[in-house]
């Protein structure tokens, strides 16, 4: 089971219903700028992002300000990170 990196797929709506986010799929945000990306969910079973989730979980709580699940990491580093789970 393999995702390539395409299928991150940026949004810029923001909706918090979740809308425009495909069953099987996540929004989080990301970076300084907050953008939105939309990534599968059996990323969360993988051991390099429960570690962005943990420190997210130590910055933010269960608190996340922009009511998804916010990545305190620069892009490039989620990018390189989501990369290497495909």
């Amino acid at each position: 089971m393999g995702f390539r990196l395409t299928s991150i797929i940026r949004s810029r709506a923001s909706s918090s219903k979740g809308a425009d986010v495909p069953k099987g799929y996540l929004a989080v945000y990301v970076g300084e700028k907050m953008k939105r990306f939309v990534i599968p969910v059996s990323y969360l079973n993988q051991t390099s992002f429960q570690e962005l989730l943990s420190q997210a979980e130590e910055q933010f709580g269960y608190d996340h300000p922009m009511g998804g699940i916010t990545i305190p990491c620069r892009e490039d580093v989620f990018l390189e990170i989501t990369s290497s789970l495909n």
